[in-house]
């Protein structure tokens, strides 16, 4: 099974999912998104599989979001991802490609829908939240 995951390790729900992959006995192939970002034609393609539009990927917390003005509803797609591909931090992460589709992993616990194999044991979140096994 191919799972990759689009990950930010300074961020806790990307740091989570990356635990949920691997404790179902998956070692998932991983792009520091910040370090190597996605093309611009992996990105829409990211987004096409996701069936989403690029403002639905927009992350605001932390970001030149608001100095960018991202909030104007007259931007187009190819301005919002013009953003992305100038700012990366701007992409919303943990993006996931599994065996059954590709999604923004907000909460972490998304994750599991898109692999094939289930946890081996209840997993517990950086902040005690528990994910039970049986789902």
């Amino acid at each position: 099974m191919s799972v990759t995951i689009y990950h930010n390790p300074a961020c806790g729900t990307s740091r989570n999912t990356m635990a949920l992959i691997c404790a179902t006995g998956v070692e998932p192939a991983v792009i520091h998104y910040l370090e190597t970002p996605p093309s611009r034609e992996e990105l829409v393609s990211l987004i096409r599989r996701m069936g989403t539009g690029p403002r639905d990927l927009l992350r605001e917390k932390g970001t030149p979001y608001a100095e960018l003005n991202l909030g104007d509803l007259s931007l187009t797609d190819d301005q919002i991802i013009d953003a992305m591909m100038e700012h990366p931090i701007l992409i919303n992460r943990p993006i996931v490609v599994g065996p059954r589709g590709v999604k923004l992993c907000r909460p972490s616990e998304e994750v599991l829908s898109l692999l094939d194999r289930p946890l081996r044991a209840d997993f517990v979140k950086e902040d005690g939240e528990v994910v039970p096994a049986n789902g």
